[in-house]
């Protein structure tokens, strides 16, 4: 994964991921819908609705996890070792392994929450929120020690991610409590943006120079622009997922049918609950009334 194709494939998959999620997130919001168990997924009971069902973000991360295992270990041309032969034996490839335990555990995840979402009788949210906090968990451990040996631009480019992965942890693990949440899922998902998008710049800053020129450690400058490319990258993410916050907006309201039954269908709802509590206010008068009666034919 230490060059250009291994740093831009799992950007783009995580930014495919975001932006895959945001649609979802917002529809959910939009139309005040369970981010858990949306409600298009039990009415639709035909041959796309269940294909619907099958085809989720567990698939995409099944089949991202398993080309990028099959691209770590085919990279390099005497194979995948693990250790030499020689005496004392010595570990060989040590980034090399880190990034098949980053995307094992990506498979792994994807793998569990097919088998909740379509096997198990009964889902269980704990286990895939539980699944996918282990694997950032352990990518933020692999991250802090891969960069034992960096320096200069290198250095910063991978201190920033590692911000943002630890970011995410908090997040995730704050799911494991609230899992319903809308604020923690945007959150969420912002952050699967700048960490694909930010993985796909890393992998021009240093393997493939817009300039034609590579950038100096040296250079103070360099690693300032750096954290400023950064900076710009939050600040689009932030404007993409306010973007499709929108179009998702006005597609529901415009061209979506079911927003419209949907608020019909609300407003007799709090007619029939304030009609109850109007009803249930005169049956109390009358039994007062009904009381108050044999009452007053005593006393007369």
């Amino acid at each position: 994964m230490g060059d250009f194709i291994g740093h831009i494939s799992p950007g783009l998959f995580l930014v495919f991921y975001g932006l895959y999620q945001a649609i979802i997130v917002s529809r959910a919001v939009i139309l005040n819908d369970s981010l858990l168990y949306p409600s298009y997924l039990s009415k639709n009971k035909g041959k796309w609705g269940r294909l619907w069902q099958i085809v989720h973000a567990g698939w995409l991360k099944i089949v991202s996890g398993s080309l990028l295992i099959v691209y770590e270990i085919n990279c390099l041309e005497e194979g995948l070792i693990f250790m030499t032969k020689g005496m004392p034996p010595r570990f060989m490839y040590p980034k090399e392994w880190q990034h098949l335990t980053m995307f094992i555990l990506l498979t792994l995840d994807g793998c569990i929450e097919v088998v909740s979402k379509t096997v198990l009788r009964q889902r269980c949210v704990v286990l895939e929120r539980g699944a996918t906090v282990l694997g950032v968990y352990v990518l933020l451990l692999l991250l802090v020690s891969h960069v034992k040996d960096s320096s200069g631009v290198e250095l910063q480019v991978h201190s920033l991610l590692i911000l943002v992965v630890f970011l995410l942890m908090l997040v995730l693990m704050a799911q494991l409590w609230a899992p319903e949440m809308f604020h923690l899922w945007m959150i969420e998902t912002f952050l699967f943006l700048i960490m694909g998008s930010w993985l796909v710049q890393a992998a021009f800053i240093l393997f493939r120079p817009v300039s034609g020129f590579p950038w100096e450690d040296d250079d103070i400058s360099d690693i300032m622009f750096v954290t400023t490319f950064f900076c710009w990258h939050v600040m689009s993410n932030a404007l993409c997922l306010l973007g499709i916050y929108g179009i998702s907006s006005f597609w529901h309201r415009c061209y979506s049918p079911s927003l419209g039954l949907m608020g019909s269908k609300e407003a007799p709802c709090h007619k029939s609950s304030s009609g109850t509590f109007y009803k249930l206010l005169q049956e109390a008068e009358h039994q007062d009334k009904d009381d108050q009666a044999p009452l007053l034919s005593n006393k007369a």
